[in-house]
């Protein structure tokens, strides 16, 4: 369990430090203003990029269980989690309605 949170924790790093490099290069391409060459350099040079550095390869898990298939946005839990959580009183401001 700690292997994933240390290599998720390692990718979110390194897509928060390239994520920056990614915006100005894709600004660079889309403005005219600078001559050809130049944008043409940092289309390559965005097409070296790797995929890990991306915001798509990262996925979200659950804090206790690890679980990434039921995982709300909302609270770093996944389903089963947050309802044994809210049953318990844990979360405050929610109570059980109707389930």
């Amino acid at each position: 369990m700690k292997k994933l949170f240390t290599k998720d924790k390692q990718n979110r790093t390194n897509v928060k430090q390239h994520e920056l490099k990614k915006f100005i290069l894709k600004q660079i391409i889309t403005n005219l203003n600078f001559s050809k060459i130049i944008r043409w350099n940092a289309t390559y040079r965005l097409t070296d990029f790797q995929k890990s550095f991306s915001k798509t390869h990262l996925s979200n898990r659950c804090v206790k269980t690890i679980n990434k298939k039921t995982f709300h946005k909302f609270s770093n839990f996944s389903r089963t989690v947050y309802f044994k959580l809210v049953k318990l009183g844990m979360i405050s401001g929610i109570r059980k309605s109707s389930w």
